[in-house]
């Protein structure tokens, strides 16, 4: 059978933080609404402009892909 041993800290040793800084509960709320004002403030987009700059970019994978085969 295991005895079970636990150790005291040292007196001298920095004790663990186990509240969160200020920042890392801000950073996530103003990165969601950072982005939910980008997707809501712009009406204009349209899908088919997301296809016309995501074509190029599909053609020349696919040129990688084509000469990486040879």
């Amino acid at each position: 059978m295991s005895a079970v041993f636990r150790r005291s800290p040292a007196p001298g040793a920095p004790r663990l933080r186990t509240r969160l800084p200020w920042w890392a509960a801000a950073l996530p709320v103003i990165s969601f609404i950072a982005l939910l004002t980008l997707v809501v403030g712009t009406p204009e987009a349209s899908a088919a402009s997301a296809r016309q700059g995501l074509a190029p970019l599909l053609r020349i994978l696919a040129q990688l892909l084509h000469d990486a085969a040879w």
